[in-house]
């Protein structure tokens, strides 16, 4: 009599599922998982399973190619990319989730089977016994052995591009500190809520179960669980909002400026956290705001998060020529290379590359020149990007700064009183690994 094999776990065909979501359709994790999860009927444990699976997988994913390749006898260009994905959710478990031998090289040989068939099946069993040989500490040790180039070490124990690793390490200034930086981005976020400040209150979410955030007047940190599922986030009075970026909206909605202070403007508003907590913040002292978000489909959502006082409108902020001297304050939060949430879009460490930075700097520069041209003598501008890049950040702001007379920049870090470890000045970059927020820059510009 045949028995019938097991299917393998739905949290494991859910981590196979984005991982090939985000390889063969450019999707990205954090968007996908959650209705991934939410699909399969995942809760508790097995939602977590499927979580850490999942982005872990896609953090590690360097480190694991370079272990997987010394596995098999071939180049990992010539593998089928869902075999390949297959043998990196099960590294993961041998790794780094303490799953027992068995159980990971069974459950990887079954989802290979289960989602590819049952040719590959006898090629994912020989290779996941191959890395269960060793320990990871001894794979990393053989592979690191001949490079005598520290950083890409570090590159290859903590699974990051060596350009990136070399990046941080200009940003940082402080060689002791990469090997933590490294790590912070390794290490999944804790999920930050942020109130609307007109219409809850941080006590209704601490009574619910989160934690005050240690920065901001605004966060919570939420214990576990699906956070759409609290009763505030469900009525819109509150939203997931990393601490850094709501930081970044509270400092420049109160940085003092000379003056009216009842015309704001969000340059770069999409998807709408920051332009939801400006609205929040000015809504009690009767400011109105106005959101300007490059494509519609991100207007809508924009439109969706804010209060009446925000105005959203869809075009393009580096055409746009503003009247001089419309706005008591500006927030420019620019598109970038997004680096500064490694830990949060695992995926992003391996899709960007170093000529994509060049692409985003022209862009970069219109949106803070067009800034700086929108806000009257007397106002503010802040110039935010969640990126610890030099060329994003203090490079690109005194390229700015050296070619205009009309602005001054204030020393940031007096407004971010209760933060250690701010750096040098003038501007502010925070960091996971000093901070626990995403790296998240912050230059603020008087307009005189």
């Amino acid at each position: 009599m045949n028995r019938r094999r097991p299917a393998p776990d739905a949290a494991r065909t859910v981590a196979l599922d984005v991982m090939r979501a985000v390889w063969e359709r450019g999707a990205y994790a954090n968007l996908v998982l959650p209705a991934s999860i939410r699909s399969a009927g995942l809760t508790g444990r097995d939602a977590a399973f499927a979580t850490e699976l999942t982005y872990g997988t896609l953090r590690g994913q360097g480190t694991y190619d370079r272990v997987i390749a010394e596995c098999v006898d071939r180049r990992l260009s010539e593998l089928d990319r869902g075999v390949l994905d297959v043998l990196r959710l099960g590294a993961h478990q041998l790794f780094q989730m303490a799953v027992p031998v068995h159980a990971a090289v069974s459950t990887s040989v079954e989802l290979s089977r289960s989602a590819l068939g049952s040719r590959p099946s006898g090629f994912v069993n020989a290779v996941m016994r191959r890395l269960a040989a060793r320990p990871l500490a001894d794979w990393l040790a053989a592979i690191t052995r001949d490079e005598p180039d520290q950083l890409r070490v570090l590159a290859l124990r903590h699974s990051h591009p060596p350009w990136i690793v070399e990046l941080l390490a200009e940003a940082l200034h402080e060689p002791s500190e990469l090997e933590a930086a490294l790590s912070a981005n390794n290490r999944g976020p804790r999920v930050t809520l942020a109130v609307r400040p007109d219409k809850a209150q941080v006590a209704e979410l601490v009574e619910l179960g989160g934690t005050r955030t240690p920065y901001s007047p605004w966060g919570v940190s939420w214990p576990g669980g699906d956070p759409g599922e609290v009763p505030l986030v469900k009525e819109g009075r509150a939203r997931v909002q990393d601490e850094g970026s709501q930081l970044v909206a509270d400092v420049v909605a109160n940085t003092p400026v000379e003056g009216r202070d009842g015309r704001w403007l969000d340059l770069c508003a999409g998807p709408g956290g920051k332009a939801a907590l400006l609205g929040g913040i000015g809504h009690g002292r009767g400011a109105q705001v106005t959101a300007v978000e490059l494509k519609e489909h991100r207007a809508a959502l924009v439109r969706g998060v804010v209060g009446p006082n925000v105005h959203v409108v869809a075009e393009d902020a580096t055409r746009r020529r503003w009247a001089t001297g419309d706005y008591d304050r500006v927030l420019v939060d620019v598109p970038c290379s997004g680096l500064g949430a490694l830990r949060r879009r695992p995926e992003t460490r391996w899709r960007r590359q170093p000529a994509d930075l060049a692409k985003l700097l022209p862009v970069q520069q219109a949106l803070l020149d067009n800034a700086l041209r929108a806000v009257r003598p007397g106002g503010l501008v802040g110039y935010a990007t969640c990126s610890p890049a030099q060329a994003e950040t203090t490079e690109l702001v005194a390229r700015v700064t050296s070619s205009r007379s009309d602005i001054a920049q204030l020393d940031a870090r007096e407004f971010f009183p209760e933060m250690p470890a701010l750096g040098d000045g003038p501007a502010v970059q925070l960091w996971p690994h000093r901070h626990g927020t995403d790296a998240m820059f912050l230059a603020l510009f008087p307009r005189r």
